[in-house]
């Protein structure tokens, strides 16, 4: 699952210090596990990993062209207050992650 999500943030255009942000650990340790592999991964790094992977599915399953759900993340978006999905995110916390999970689980009709 970490090679699946370091091929997302590459397709998010992601920085490796917001990739260390959503993946709460420091950049340093990013860097080494996206050169090596990742190491031990933690039950919060498992779901990290996950909620990312979930918001991956549902913006493919929301838009038919990948690049738009790509482009989503970094857009402003009135249901965060005009922040973007990628700026809520980069809170750093666990839940930061899951609220987004949540709000496209809700759009796309999951609940």
């Amino acid at each position: 699952m970490f090679r699946a999500v370091l091929n997302l943030f590459g397709k998010w255009e992601l920085t490796d210090e917001q990739a260390a942000t959503l993946l709460d650990m420091p950049v340093r340790s990013y860097r080494r596990w996206k050169a090596e592999g990742a190491g031990r991964v933690s039950r919060d790094g498992a779901a990290r990993l996950s909620n990312l992977m979930g918001i991956h599915k549902a913006l493919r399953i929301i838009f038919s062209e990948a690049q738009r759900g790509y482009a989503w993340i970094k857009a402003g978006n009135a249901a965060f207050a005009g922040a973007s999905a990628l700026d809520v995110m980069l809170g750093g916390e666990l839940t930061d992650i899951m609220r987004v999970r949540r709000y496209l689980d809700a759009e796309r009709g999951a609940w």
